[in-house]
């Protein structure tokens, strides 16, 4: 197999302009898609026969967790990579990656405390799967601190990627503490081999849900490729690629 595609693509001026061309796209389907499974979400699919309306927040609060562990994934896997490899994109994606999980990790707590309100009687418990998650929360917050912290930005990056490897014991916790441990959380709708060879939801309260994850999904593609376009823009601002691009758009 011919990977001479893989390592242009690791050339900062080739993946600046493989992500200028790739952002915006991605960026569209994902409003289309989530703007869809709102639509559905709310007024299509029917009310579940126990929560009554009250389940609809689930088209934003699967998918934002679902993604805020993916995305700290991807920030151990980049950083394995930068320790390595000392690869200069994998740096950028460790430390572009974590604002926007935090982001993510954000909103899946949020709408789990509006949805645990109703449930529980209560906006927070402490329950091993909203305890992990908010640990994860504060691991993200860690990195950005982290690399604010170091004057010397590859220096500052390498440290992010250690911290993302140390953290990413975190995400099967999340992952998995409704089956490890006596919890009032749930278990999983939808991501589980017993949740897609059984599903839990009628196929009309399913579809809207996996079109907003794909629509989120997208949405963190088109902001990683952009966060990472900025940094690139911002550490070689004095390459020739970067004046030559600067040119070309004046």
């Amino acid at each position: 197999m011919n990977w001479t595609w893989f390592h242009r693509l690791g050339s900062p001026p080739t993946f600046f302009r493989f992500a200028e061309k790739l952002a915006p796209w991605l960026a569209a389907l994902a409003l289309l898609l989530i703007g869809l499974a709102g639509y559905a979400g709310l007024f299509l699919a029917p009310p579940d026969y126990q929560q009554g309306d009250a389940f609809r927040i689930i088209y934003v609060h699967v998918p934002t967790a679902a993604i805020s562990l993916s995305i700290y994934v991807l920030m151990a896997v980049a950083g394995a990579v930068a320790l390595i490899w000392r690869m200069k994109l994998a740096e950028i994606a460790v430390v572009s990656a974590a604002p926007i999980g935090a982001s993510f990790t954000a909103v899946a707590l949020i709408t789990g405390m509006l949805w645990g309100k109703p449930m529980w009687g209560a906006y927070w418990v402490w329950d091993a799967r909203l305890t992990s998650e908010l640990v994860l929360f504060f691991l993200y917050i860690g990195v950005i601190a982290l690399n604010s912290a170091f004057n010397d930005p590859r220096a500052a990056a390498r440290a992010c990627a250690w911290l993302a490897l140390v953290g990413v014991v975190n995400v099967p916790i999340v992952k998995y503490s409704v089956e490890w441990w006596n919890s009032l959380h749930q278990g999983s709708t939808l991501l589980s081999v017993q949740a897609i060879q059984k599903p839990k939801m009628s196929f009309d309260m399913l579809w809207p849900l996996l079109m907003s994850l794909a629509g989120f999904y997208l949405l963190f593609g088109a902001a990683l490729l952009r966060r990472m376009q900025n940094l690139l823009l911002e550490r070689e601002r004095r390459a020739r690629w970067v004046q030559d691009w600067l040119g070309e758009q004046n």
